[in-house]
């Protein structure tokens, strides 16, 4: 195991009614004049959008709005969120939504302060030592953006889809989780941040980092839980409990326990950044595709962590490493599919992907290797590509 500090600022308030706690949870980190972050009309149809400012409203906050947020968020929202800022002069965030409300979230209140462009941040010229205080009314459980210092962002200028990462800076001051505010999420999308969780954990789960029982054990844990309350929410939408124990999880899987004394892998996340980038895919739904891609490829080269992943997960009992990696591969497949979610990436609707492209741009981004379970080259990525097809 390795050395780590481990620190996760975030107050998390969970259960009915949780985001009836906003106002008084935004007055506490000293904000009075707050930027609601939010998406594509959702939360104006459901009528929380002005539930919410009531509360804020109620608790003597006065309120901005920046809507419009798309899945795969881009830089323009950012600067328009910016500038809203700047001229209103606010001081705190309020995202109320999911991980794409969210992000461009941290990435306003981190650009607001910053007099050169937000973009150097994610492009790793300039470190985050300073941003407004964010809050989070949580309505998609999937990215797990509510818990984590982590912000994606996409770059229309040459489709850069580029994460930042920081431990404490861009966390939450708080997030409001209500699992009653789910409820009324379509089949696919709660499949697909099934997915973008499941996939959270297995990013850490594939570490070269020897002797992590724990951490292993908490990640297989929490797999484990998440397929046996998946069917439930798929079934019964409005199942309370399953939706509370899938809520729960999504932040889990993301807010940095289950990597704690490890080195971590992300290269599933950092392929799959460029297919959403360039074909405007689900992020969920083209990590179902990547990731077993991925881990076809570490079944021939690095089996260990995929067949022990294999027996303790999906009960195999194969005790060639490499069959056991594959007949885990499948079940994984298997399980993907039966929530409705694609495969390949012809499933995904790219009949003819350009792998150059796709190649190219991960390792501009990334650099000459990515991963960390596994030392990928451009070849190598490019092969991986090429066994989602």
């Amino acid at each position: 195991m390795n050395d780590f500090s481990f620190c996760t600022p975030t107050r998390y308030v969970f259960g009915h009614d949780a985001e009836k706690q906003a106002g008084e949870l935004m007055l506490a980190t000293g904000a009075r004049r707050v930027l609601i972050v939010y998406g594509m009309g959702s939360v104006i149809r459901s009528g929380l959008l002005d539930h919410v400012k009531e509360i804020l409203h109620s608790a003597g906050i006065v309120t901005f709005e920046l809507g419009g947020v798309q899945p795969n968020p881009t830089d323009p929202k950012v600067y328009e969120g910016i500038e809203i800022v700047r001229r209103e002069e606010i001081d705190g965030l309020l995202a109320v939504g999911g991980g794409s409300a969210i992000d461009t979230a941290k990435a306003i209140a981190c650009g607001a302060l910053y007099e050169g462009d937000f973009w150097d941040f994610y492009c790793g010229k300039k470190v985050v030592d300073k941003a407004l205080p964010l809050g989070v009314v949580l309505t998609i459980p999937a990215a797990g953006s509510e818990g984590s210092g982590n912000s994606v962002i996409t770059r229309l200028e040459g489709l850069h889809k580029l994460s930042l990462r920081t431990d404490t800076a861009l966390r939450p001051k708080f997030a409001c989780l209500n699992p009653e505010l789910t409820f009324t999420l379509p089949p696919y999308q709660t499949a697909c941040g099934i997915t973008d969780m499941m996939v959270h954990i297995l990013e850490r789960y594939f570490s070269p980092t020897p002797d992590v029982e724990v951490t292993d054990r908490l990640a297989e844990g929490l797999l484990m839980a998440i397929m046996t309350e998946a069917p439930k929410v798929m079934a019964e939408p409005e199942n309370y409990e399953a939706r509370a124990n899938i809520l729960w999880s999504g932040t889990l899987a993301h807010n940095g326990i289950c990597g704690t004394g490890r080195s971590e892998d992300w290269a599933s996340h950092f392929m799959e950044h460029e297919l959403s980038a360039v074909y405007d895919v689900t992020h969920g739904a083209g990590l179902a595709v990547i990731t077993p891609a991925w881990m076809t490829f570490m079944a021939e080269h690095r089996p260990a962590k995929v067949a022990q992943l294999a027996r303790r997960v999906f009960g195999i009992s194969n005790t060639d490493d490499r069959e056991a990696a594959l007949e885990g591969i499948a079940a994984l497949k298997k399980f993907f599919s039966s929530l409705g979610l694609p495969l390949t990436l012809r499933e995904l609707g790219i009949n003819t992907p350009d792998y150059r492209l796709l190649v190219d741009k991960l390792h501009e981004n990334k650099g000459e290797f990515v991963g960390g379970y596994y030392r990928l080259s451009r070849k190598e990525t490019e092969e991986i590509y090429r066994l989602a097809e």
